[in-house]
């Protein structure tokens, strides 16, 4: 089988399922595992290279208000490829080509490929998606084990944090201008992890608020984990935006419990990983419980006022 896939996660699961000689083709965002770095990019962002935070966000409205793509195909590219299946979601315009599109498109190919959008919410989803993609790709036992695996880890983390008597209030920031509270799984992460998201939905979009929002809240701990963005470069967003966080989120602040995180391996991404996401906010929310993960090396930044440690 060759298979093209859309999406950063499904490259990753692709990988879990030891499917990586079979890809031919991957997004310009694909970088896990380090393998598929080599693999021709059938993808590249439409938008302005350089823009901060705000500029990034308002171009992605003006572009989705306007009906335009944020991402251009080549499907020159894909064609020569040949592919058997298309993996891709519908879940956010902003992260992948539009889902129609891919079907329409696809549907002009001389292979004919079968497109395959993986959709999860919730981590149950995303070890679900495994057993999806599995049997699709011939690779159903194998995503089984996978799948136990996975689900034998998140039992584990849950049940060591259902055990802690205090609980800390949490807020999980996916972009910061304007500033969005993390949505689909995070909420659910936070809550395996033992501590209450105070403003995340489980199981639904992140969704924008303002900071006055967040201020109400008063959250114990506040987390930055802008969508795309690795440990170091969420931790420089966050100390460019300092006094606006002390502002929204005293309390934390002041105890030093902010914390910029690799959003992109750990949390943006529904793969494999956001099982070490799960441990990684465990060791955050209960240190003396779980020690850092050691699948999750250089993936916290950690705040006192000024930007502390970047291990």
């Amino acid at each position: 089988m060759r298979i093209v896939s859309l999406l950063p996660s499904t490259t990753e699961l692709c990988a879990a399922l030891g499917l990586l000689d079979s890809l031919v083709g991957v997004t310009h965002e694909c970088d896990y595992p380090p393998a598929v770095r080599t693999l021709p990019h059938v993808t590249r962002s439409l938008l302005p290279e350089g823009l901060d935070h705000a500029a990034i966000d308002r171009a992605v409205r003006e572009r989705v208000a306007a009906g335009q793509p944020l991402y251009a195909l080549d499907w020159e590219l894909i064609a020569a490829l040949e592919p058997d299946l298309i993996l891709t979601q519908a879940l956010c315009p902003v992260c992948a080509v539009a889902y129609d599109d891919v079907c329409m498109l696809a549907a002009t190919l001389p292979s004919q490929p079968d497109v395959l959008a993986v959709e999860p919410h919730t981590l149950d989803d995303v070890v679900a998606s495994l057993q999806t993609v599995g049997a699709i790709t011939g690779r159903a036992t194998c995503a089984s084990a996978v799948a136990a695996a996975l689900s034998q880890r998140i039992a584990w983390i849950t049940k060591q944090c259902a055990a802690q008597p205090h609980r800390p209030r949490v807020v999980c920031l996916e972009w910061l201008d304007p500033p969005f509270i993390a949505g689909h799984w995070v909420p659910e992460m936070v809550e395996r992890a033992g501590g209450i998201d105070v403003l995340g939905l489980h199981g639904q979009p992140s969704f924008a608020v303002n900071w006055e929002t967040i201020a109400d809240a008063d959250p114990d701990i506040l987390i930055v984990m802008p969508c795309g963005y690795d440990a170091h470069a969420s931790a420089e967003l966050a100390q460019s935006y300092w006094p606006v966080l002390e502002h929204a989120a005293p309390r934390a602040t002041q105890m030093g419990h902010v914390y910029a995180v690799d959003a992109s391996s750990y949390f943006s991404r529904p793969g494999p990983r956001l099982v070490t996401g799960l441990a990684l906010l465990a060791h955050l929310l209960h240190p003396t419980v779980l020690s850092t993960p050691s699948d999750g090396h250089s993936a916290i930044a950690v705040f006192e006022n000024t930007l502390e440690q970047v291990p």
